[in-house]
């Protein structure tokens, strides 16, 4: 990671960001970075035609090896750290996800990296080791989705259902669990995005730049089409 400080210890990032309409998602309702994200994203005044242009800090977050959807050479990334006991981040999952890849199959490629809060939620670090061992038999992303359906509580008895009801083979699954086999996987993601300085659920990076919180679609299309058209500095 190229900067070690912590995007939210930057008070000038606000300032540099408000006069962007397109990125109102970066700072509406979250300009300290809380914990409840807004409905809807609110019209932001546009920048003077005397205003400077605003150069936008990106930050450097690798994908790691961290399960993808989309092409690994799309021009545009939007790497996510979300938690699975995390209302808001099924929120999104539900609304904006499969929009976007429907809209972008070729332009996007989303990554979906751990972020825990364990202090609040104790079923999500479990949950998230319970998805990487799906992935063994290549079944992470229908797993993930069962896990956001919330059809079952965030259980070890849980986890098994959905395995078998993915046709699993349920001893290699539970052996997996039982190991803990990635709870450094889902605890090295942690981490890292804490010394980055996130604080909450869900936070993004497009292309490397922040937005927090279950912004709605037309947030994401308005920075991505930016994105795409070079006009984002």
């Amino acid at each position: 990671m190229q900067n070690s400080t912590s995007f939210f210890q930057r008070p000038w990032i606000y300032g540099l960001l408000l006069p962007i309409t397109f990125v109102l998602g970066i700072v509406s309702g979250y300009l300290i970075w809380g914990s409840t994200p807004p409905a809807t994203a609110i019209a932001a005044t546009p920048a003077t035609p005397a205003t400077p242009p605003v150069q936008i800090k990106r930050y450097d977050v690798p994908a790691d090896d961290d399960p993808s959807l989309g092409p690994d050479n799309a021009p545009i990334t939007i790497i996510e750290f979300s938690d699975y006991q995390c209302s808001f981040c099924k929120k999104w999952q539900d609304e904006v996800l499969d929009r976007l890849l429907a809209n972008y199959p070729s332009q996007v490629r989303f990554v979906y990296r751990d972020f825990p809060l364990i202090s609040i939620h104790p079923g999500a670090a479990p949950a998230a080791e319970a998805a990487n061992c799906a992935g063994e038999q290549d079944t992470y992303w229908p797993f993930h989705k069962a896990l956001f359906s919330m059809k079952y509580d965030l259980t070890t008895a849980a986890y098994q259902q959905y395995a078998a009801e993915l046709r699993l083979d349920t001893q290699a699954f539970t052996e997996c669990l039982e190991s803990r086999r990635y709870q450094a996987e889902v605890m090295g993601d942690y981490q890292f995005a804490t010394n980055l300085g996130i604080r909450s659920t869900p936070t993004f990076f497009i292309n490397g730049i922040p937005i927090v919180g279950a912004q709605p679609y037309e947030v994401f299309k308005q920075i991505i089409d930016k994105e795409l058209a070079g006009e984002i500095p």
